[in-house]
């Protein structure tokens, strides 16, 4: 599910000499405009929200099975995954990503904790750090199961 969003799509390639053009960055950003705005008009997306605990803790739960079943981000169809972070009813941001990209980032058993939680603690979640999840680390490990899965192509 990731997008293409390079200057082959654009047919605009910068150069040493007009690589600080304003109608390439422009064309870049209508772009991302445009795949955005698509995401939202085209495709399923599954919002989840958290509040107050992960402001504590630095933390986010992925919910992945329940009560013995798959769940959340084993279970959705949807193309994108939205996860609000809310103090209290208020959101502070939204996380946005396309499902498959969020299946990568769990799918490192070694890199988050999985803990039980929900209704009755009948939920299983993967436990991922905030400061982790944008760490040089973890976009190797992703960047590297990128490229894996194209080699599989």
């Amino acid at each position: 599910m990731t997008e293409n969003t390079s200057s082959e799509k654009t047919g605009l390639k910068p150069t040493k000499a007009n690589r600080k053009k304003f109608d390439l960055d422009l064309a870049y950003g209508e772009l991302h405009e445009t795949a955005f705005l698509n995401v939202l008009k085209n495709k399923k997306v599954e919002v989840k929200t958290e509040r107050d605990k992960w402001a504590k803790t630095g933390n986010i739960c992925i919910e992945y099975q329940s009560y013995g079943k798959p769940s959340g981000i084993n279970a959705t169809e949807a193309d994108y995954w939205v996860h609000n972070l809310a103090i209290g009813d208020d959101v502070y941001c939204r996380l946005l990503f396309s499902v498959d990209a969020l299946r990568k980032i769990v799918q490192e058993p070694n890199k988050h904790k999985t803990v039980f939680g929900g209704d009755n603690n009948g939920s299983r979640m993967y436990l991922l750090k905030l400061s982790k999840l944008f760490s040089a680390e973890q976009l190797e490990i992703y960047s590297t199961l990128s490229a894996w899965e194209k080699d599989e192509e």
